[in-house]
């Protein structure tokens, strides 16, 4: 990562960008799933609770795989599951469980690489952070 204090995409940016979501654990959800989905098309499937005949569909599972990390968010009742696994060609190594806040630092940091790497990540991230 760059020291460039002009970079935009440093990992405190985009750490605090990400929590400052995460007061009500359902808003957080879904507003994260739906900046992910816009920034990263192709690299977030989001899982909805529901039915058929359910007014709302609230997202039951955010999974973002960047690289050789899967980053999964599952909500279940009133807790969420924070895990991050490991991949080496497809294959899953090791998923560990994490506190969410560490999770949001491991998710800023490889979305801070990312966009460091890459202008066309770069401009799909600030799209994130407006």
């Amino acid at each position: 990562m760059r020291d460039d204090p002009e970079d935009a995409f440093t990992f405190d940016i985009l750490a605090a960008a990400i929590r400052a979501d995460a007061a009500d654990m359902g808003l957080f959800l879904e507003v994260l799933a739906s900046k992910l989905q816009g920034a990263l098309p192709g690299a977030v499937e989001v899982r909805r609770k529901g039915g058929l005949f359910r007014r709302s569909h609230p997202v039951e599972a955010l999974i973002v795989s960047l690289g050789d990390r899967r980053f999964e968010l599952h909500h279940e009742a009133h807790l969420v599951r924070a895990r991050v696994a490991v991949l080496a060609r497809g294959i899953t190594l090791r998923t560990d469980e994490t506190p969410l806040d560490a999770w949001i630092d491991a998710l800023s940091r490889a979305l801070a690489e990312r966009a460091n790497a890459s202008a066309e990540a770069r401009a799909a991230l600030a799209r994130m952070l407006e």
